[in-house]
């Protein structure tokens, strides 16, 4: 029993170690991905110098407040970016293994840091790229199957129902408006958040992503002066939000009286 512990607590002190590297890893995912740049191959080089950076420039965290947020190279600045979101990251890595039995804790992380650059992606670039709502579909359903394998099936509705829903909403609201509204991303991550929460947890992530992204809007609004002119606003930090709370705490739990 001692041993089978110290195994499980492998598992998250892992998580916690290795956090800040994906999430410097995210960080680059995030700049180069919407620009066609290749996230894997080309190393990392100081954005005002172009010089190539060593393994102790890119120490998660620690090199930025080392250098103080500038490269030793040429003094220019580094954006507070990269340490953000590999705080974040972290703090996701945190909060799974608080929450999450110690076999979950993985895949929920993979499921937290995906939402995390799919959030920054979308809310810089008003896109959501293929290259990792897909991915999310397949990881969720095969979390969703060893987790529950006779609730399999709400799963994979879930995907469709999600799907289906956002995309015709996109279609009604681009012949209505004459403008996107909910683009084909939006769709592919609510299909990713069925595909993890299932048919049963979607309305509680539709409900909370729009409750949440009215309170911003109205928020936004009323902390600016003049207040701004109305612009789109991207809707995926928001799924992304609320996909991440009903997994960890389940669906919304409504009771509505009968009189």
């Amino acid at each position: 029993m001692g041993l089978k512990l110290e195994i499980l607590n492998f598992y998250a002190l892992a998580a916690l170690v290795t956090a800040p590297v994906f999430g410097s890893f995210l960080g680059v995912l995030v700049k180069r991905l919407p620009a066609g740049e290749s996230f894997i191959s080309s190393r990392s080089r100081c954005p005002s110098c172009h010089k190539q950076l060593s393994i102790r420039d890119l120490i998660p965290i620690v090199s930025w407040v080392a250098v103080k947020g500038r490269c030793r190279h040429c003094e220019g600045k580094i954006s507070v970016f990269y340490p953000a979101i590999e705080s974040l990251a972290l703090a996701i890595a945190i909060w799974t293994t608080i929450v999450v039995p110690d076999w979950l804790i993985w895949p929920t992380c993979a499921l937290g840091w995906t939402l995390l650059a799919l959030s920054f992606i979308d809310s810089q670039d008003f896109i959501l790229p293929d290259q990792l709502t897909l991915p999310l579909i397949v990881l969720g359903l095969g979390t969703a199957y060893f987790l529950a394998p006779e609730r399999f099936g709400l799963h994979i509705t879930g995907v469709g129902v999600g799907f289906a829903l956002f995309k015709t909403v996109g279609i009604i609201y681009r012949r209505i408006r004459q403008r996107e509204g909910l683009g084909g991303g939006d769709a592919k991550l609510i299909a990713a958040s069925g595909a993890w929460v299932s048919l049963s947890g979607l309305p509680s992530v539709i409900l909370v992503a729009s409750l949440v992204a009215l309170a911003w809007t109205v928020l936004t609004k009323r902390s600016s002066i003049p207040p701004p002119p109305l612009t789109a606003i991207p809707f995926g930090p928001f799924i992304a939000l609320a996909t991440w709370l009903v997994w960890l705490y389940g669906p919304l739990k409504l009771s509505l009286p009968l009189y």
